[in-house]
């Protein structure tokens, strides 16, 4: 490991001060990613600016009705807070979903949405990898690369992005907050990620020293009726294989709003907008979301050992929503004129 400085921020302006006075530095949260890539000399800064003190660690309900998430919170009090439970199931259990207790205890916000591709070409640095060493390839293409991306790729790179937080958020159409030298920035979350093209290590679209501060979910009812469901290869904690956060407002048999992201098929957290469209206003049979998921995975190009990611997803995207159909069906024994739900 690199021998590195460190220095502990305790306001926004001061840390962004202190990357700005040092460029090789990094921030640092919790540190379950950088500082284990860090170990293995994937990342190599010159310095640690530690944010874990600054003033972000709130959880706050906006004017508008959504949620205002301070980048420091961390994933345990993320998952736990009542408002993110009532409002935004599927995002709590995607945070359940992601790690251990211990990982979530430490982990934050900001820095799980800047973790990086697990895959293992990247983590070595004796292979090549584009995303690690630009222009050395992408040895993962021709040869492991079973739990690698079917959407987005590029002959570039095929790694996915990590994150299961990531794609509930992307599912409510979140926005990203950050600071810099010249002064506070918003990005939504569709157009945080970049795409891969050929340059996958240019990973998000923050300017260069930006500090992320928060992310805020807009008021989004349908969400009230969502869910997260993760398929990995042991039942223990571990990195999806596919993923899927979905939301569903039914009402006299239709689709009336619906919310889909998939996790674990490309570079970043992918928006299902295909099979939404295929969806609103249409009835909500699981053969109509079968049909959608074919909507989406259209555009899928598999290499030889993940083409299994097409019906893995196009399975979870008939048994969730046909899950949350079922749930929100008035109740045999209730009045339906009173719109009770069971």
């Amino acid at each position: 490991m690199r021998e590195f400085g460190y220095q502990r921020a305790f306001d926004v302006p001061g840390a962004v001060a202190l990357l700005g006075a040092d460029p090789d530095a990094r921030y640092l949260g919790g540190g379950t990613n950088l500082v284990d890539l860090m170990k293995t000399g994937v990342e190599r800064p010159a310095g640690l600016i530690d944010v874990r003190e600054l003033p972000l660690n709130d959880i706050e309900v906006t004017e508008s009705g959504g949620l205002r998430i301070g980048a420091t919170v961390t994933n345990s009090d993320l998952a736990a807070h009542p408002e993110v439970r009532r409002r935004y199931p599927a995002l709590a259990q995607a945070v359940l979903a992601g790690a251990s207790g211990q990982l979530r205890n430490m982990a934050t916000v900001g820095g799980n949405l800047l973790q990086r591709t697990r895959c293992g070409y990247f983590a070595d640095v004796a292979k090549p990898c584009n995303k690690r060493d630009p222009g050395s390839g992408c040895p993962a293409i021709e040869g492991e690369h079973h739990n690698h991306a079917i959407l987005g790729a590029s002959a570039h790179c095929v790694a996915t992005h990590p994150s299961d937080m990531g794609v509930a958020l992307s599912a409510f159409d979140a926005v990203v907050s950050y600071e810099t030298a010249d002064g506070p920035g918003e990005l939504p979350i569709a157009d945080f990620y970049l795409p891969v093209g050929d340059t996958p290590h240019l990973e998000t679209a923050l300017p260069p020293g930006a500090l992320i501060t928060g992310v805020t979910l807009p008021p989004t009812p349908v969400a009230a009726v969502s869910r997260y469901r993760k398929v990995r290869e042991r039942a223990s904690y571990a990195f999806a294989i596919g993923s899927l956060a979905a939301a569903l407002d039914v009402r006299n048999g239709l689709v009336h709003d619906v919310r889909l992201a998939f996790g674990a098929v490309a570079s970043r957290p992918w928006r299902a907008w295909e099979a939404e469209a295929a969806l609103c206003g249409g009835p909500a049979t699981a053969e109509a979301f079968a049909a959608a998921a074919d909507a989406e995975l259209a555009a899928a190009e598999p290499l030889p050992d993940n083409a299994y990611k097409v019906t893995l997803i196009r399975n979870l995207v008939v048994s969730v929503l046909t899950e949350l159909t079922e749930s929100t069906e008035p109740s045999a024994s209730t009045d339906p004129s009173e719109g009770a739900t069971r």
